[in-house]
């Protein structure tokens, strides 16, 4: 058989360090390729440097040393200016809404600063609404929704545009577990279906497993990448994935990695060596 060929690149980090004013050094020799269509998970204990990773990969901050590339729509290599040309959405950890407007109003805003008129982007706007479950919502302010339903009009603001890299920063964390596995159902429809790349930012084990096509487990004081697990299992993903043998192996593969990173002691505690038994 074949071996699938990696994903071309679309973001490359290279040793990158990250130094506050404070003196704190976030992150230290950080290596980092994304590539076309992946799910990537960064997990790793708090202050890792996950967000502050994003942050750079965002362009809303820059690096101390060391250099980021972009490949930019359309362009066929990666280039310190590629993120000028590529359409990226950022999903925060809270979902940062308007109270002032309605649910379309909030998700319309990133295309009228486009310059699009309403009634061109109306059917774009009704389309992601529909995406995330809230069809007929569309009237509603902020302070008629719960948390879930919040957070799906900050994902379905950061995808009307289309993106071709979305960053999320744990969108999930504050939500009860019945919506946060709601919500990692939907976030994986959507990822298929715009066949977009998605940096996620999570503390969870078992949400990256079952969301990522590959998950980065990072270290902290400073941050930098520890172990780089691929996880082999088919998409669309369901509750059967969750329950399977395959699963609770690459969620010990990637509770190991985890504890290696945070100085404890592991039993088994190769994960490369472990990942080539899955399956």
């Amino acid at each position: 058989m074949m071996a699938k060929a990696p994903p071309s690149p679309l973001v490359r980090l290279t040793k990158i360090d990250k130094q506050f004013a404070s003196g704190t050094l976030a992150l230290g020799g950080l290596s980092l390729e994304l590539g076309e269509n992946e799910f990537v998970s960064l997990l790793g204990p708090s202050g890792c440097g996950k967000s502050t990773a994003l942050r750079l990969i965002a362009g809303l901050s820059t690096p101390s040393r060391g250099s980021i590339e972009w490949r930019a729509d359309g362009a066929d290599r990666l280039s310190p200016d590629g993120l000028r040309g590529m359409e990226l959405g950022f999903v925060f950890q809270e979902p940062t809404l308007m109270p002032w407007r309605t649910v379309f109003g909030n998700v319309y805003l990133p295309l009228r600063l486009k310059g699009m008129r309403k009634a061109a982007a109306r059917p774009i706007v009704m389309a992601a609404l529909d995406r995330v479950g809230l069809t007929g919502f569309e009237n509603a302010y902020p302070r008629q929704l719960s948390g879930g339903m919040k957070m799906r009009v900050s994902i379905a603001r950061a995808s009307v545009t289309q993106p071709r890299l979305m960053l999320m920063d744990e969108p999930f964390a504050a939500l009860d577990e019945i919506t946060r596995f709601k919500l990692n159902n939907d976030l994986l429809d959507l990822w298929a279906a715009q066949r977009l790349s998605l940096v996620f930012v999570t503390h969870s084990v078992f949400e990256s497993v079952y969301l990522s096509s590959r998950i980065v487990v990072m270290a902290a004081r400073p941050g930098r990448v520890v172990a780089d697990i691929p996880i082999d299992a088919p998409y669309p993903r369901d509750e059967a994935f969750r329950t399977s043998e395959t699963y609770n192996q690459y969620c010990r593969i990637v509770s190991a990695a985890l504890k290696q990173a945070m100085g404890e002691a592991v039993p088994e505690a190769d994960p490369v060596r472990e990942r080539a038994s899955v399956g």
